[in-house]
């Protein structure tokens, strides 16, 4: 699979990676073996980098990788694992974002990956007022003077966010959802990023699910599920939900979609290999429980960037049917 810089860290990872949400946590019940395997199957198929986070199923998440890299036999210097720290706190307010609390939850992650040396710490999507906060980030610094992390970023939920965090030239990475029906980032942050050498990781590029186009008005949801209660934002952001769209508004969008889809690509690769289109683009972290799914999304690496044809028409979908009720939202 082809590699990228991952801004200015030093690492090179590859253009699909794979995220670990989907085996921890708010996407129904996921047994143990079937995140193992997830895992194993990405390894496999050479991804090198890995997402996660200290709240995905309370930790889950970090010790399946650990698990996975040590039952397999896989030298952690030939993998990145970029993990998060933050949402932890209760309540959630940017006040808890101190020195002690970050390394608490730092050390907890340590333990869980199984490392001395945490690859890459990314602040969890916190409060706005965290952006405004140069302790903050500070407290970072001095957690990686003191060796517990190797670089440090944010995990964003808006473009203005992203910018902000950039001004701290510590920050060395931006996570944030980009996907046909999110564009934004492209417009407001992307060139911003590039002159500062700073890695952009793309998160939850399939939209939930939508633009893998196996979901329809008669899709079940457990109640478990994000899919099902977070649709209003009542949980969290609601853009990390179907991107802020609303389910039927989505689906309208995936209908327009579906009939411009190369036939030598489903939708997901589609969607995957819009956004390397981008080469601001570091790595793209796709979830999923399917082997094959993950071997397809990692598939997407090696076909050619689409047409400028093809780009307008995803732009036109967007104009259409996405960008009132999104664009300026996040």
């Amino acid at each position: 699979m082809n590699h990228r810089p991952l801004g200015n860290t030093g690492f090179s990872v590859t253009e699909i990676g794979l995220g670990t949400w989907e085996i921890g946590a708010d996407w129904g019940d996921v047994p143990e073996e079937t995140g193992y395997e997830a895992v194993s199957t990405a390894f496999d198929a050479g991804v090198d980098f890995l997402d996660t986070a200290d709240v995905y199923g309370d930790g889950r998440s970090e010790r399946l990788i650990r698990r996975v890299l040590d039952e397999e036999d896989i030298d952690e210097d030939d993998v990145v694992v970029a993990t998060k720290a933050g949402r932890r706190l209760d309540p959630h307010t940017a006040d808890g974002y101190t020195r002690d609390n970050l390394e608490r939850f730092i050390d907890r992650s340590r333990e869980n990956l199984g490392v001395e040396t945490v690859d890459l710490l990314q602040l969890h999507c916190p409060p706005n007022e965290v952006y405004y906060q140069p302790e903050t980030f500070e407290a970072l610094a001095a957690i990686r003077a003191a060796g517990k992390i190797s670089h440090y970023g944010v995990s964003v939920e808006k473009v203005e966010q992203a910018l902000k965090a950039i001004e701290y030239p510590g920050v060395e990475t931006v996570q944030i959802i980009f996907n046909p029906f999110r564009q934004r980032p492209s417009e407001r942050l992307f060139e911003a990023a590039r002159k500062r050498d700073v890695g952009i990781i793309v998160r939850v590029p399939l939209a939930s699910g939508l633009l893998t186009n196996a979901l329809d008005h008669e899709t079940e949801f457990s109640a478990d599920d994000h899919r099902k209660f977070n649709r209003d934002g009542s949980a969290f952001d609601r853009g990390e939900t179907f991107a802020g769209l609303s389910y039927d508004d989505a689906l309208e969008a995936v209908d327009e979609l579906e009939p411009h889809v190369p036939a030598d690509m489903t939708m997901a690769q589609l969607t995957l290999r819009w956004i390397l289109d981008h080469d601001a683009v570091s790595t793209v972290i796709p979830g999923s429980t399917s082997p094959a799914h993950i071997q397809d999304n990692v598939a997407a690496s090696d076909f050619a960037p689409l047409s400028h044809e093809l780009h307008g028409v995803i732009r036109d979908i967007y104009e259409s049917h996405v960008y009132d009720d999104v664009h300026h939202r996040w």
